[in-house]
């Protein structure tokens, strides 16, 4: 539970970010590059973006120190720089907001992001803990065990590519689409849904939400988000959620 003193200073920084209206050409957004495909139709006018390879994930420490030199390097250029992530395996924790105000959703992974908000992942994981979630953007990149399949058929052959996957989709039973609203949906419709039955999973359709994304790119950047103004450095309690009623 936030403890009492700790409210003003909420109260302000969010009077604070809610007053100036953001500047475009003064915000560089920095996303990865399945995250990416959920914001470039509602990018503000002017507002720059890097995009950062999916793989990157695997190695987190990797991923920090990638976004650690572009924000170091862009930093002098922008006075904001939004990170299109959420705490990826603490890949966040550690940066350093060098030159520049660095804003992050407060989320655990991009899941959240999509779905809206982090009491909807909530709800979805408590629902169905063993979901594999597909958006546009993981289809689009390529970026899934899915699209690894031909790739161990290739090298291990049917059978044995058969056993890995299935030790590897081991806990999962429900492959779900999350509807965010883009355009095309059928087409990838019809992916998830091939998916799913080829490799023995139930497929359902979830709404999604863009309400997340949306306040990221034009404010108010409010307890949903951590902000670090230069100098300051991201901690792992800063990603912690709120403390939240039952979902």
């Amino acid at each position: 539970m936030r403890d009492a003193a700790s409210r003003p200073r909420q109260a302000d920084r969010f009077l604070k970010y809610n007053s100036a209206r953001m500047d475009p050409s003064r915000t560089l957004l920095m996303a990865c590059a399945t995250v990416i495909e959920e914001m470039l139709p509602l990018l503000p006018e002017g507002l720059a973006h890097q995009v950062f390879d999916f793989g990157l994930h695997v190695n987190p420490g990797r991923l920090r120190h990638s976004l650690q030199e572009a924000i170091d390097s862009a930093g002098g250029q922008y006075a904001t720089i939004l990170l299109g992530y959420g705490l990826c395996s603490q890949a966040l924790v550690g940066l350093r907001a060098n030159g520049c105000r660095l804003v992050a959703p407060r989320l655990d992974d991009c899941i959240a992001l999509f779905l809206g908000s982090h009491r909807a992942y909530r709800a979805q994981s408590q629902a169905e803990p063993g979901t594999y979630y597909l958006t546009k953007g993981w289809i689009e990149v390529g970026e899934t065990p899915f699209s690894d399949y031909a790739r161990t058929v290739q090298r291990y052959g049917e059978e044995k590519a058969a056993r890995i996957y299935k030790l590897m989709l081991g806990n999962y039973t429900r492959l779900a689409l999350i509807k965010t609203g883009q355009d095309g949906l059928e087409k990838y419709r019809r992916y998830a849904r091939h998916t799913a039955e080829r490799f023995g999973l139930r497929y359902e359709e979830i709404e999604g939400s863009d309400a997340l994304v949306r306040k990221m790119l034009h404010g108010p950047w409010d307890d949903d988000f951590v902000v670090i103004e230069p100098g300051q450095v991201f901690r792992l309690e800063q990603f912690l959620p709120p403390q939240e009623g039952p979902a």
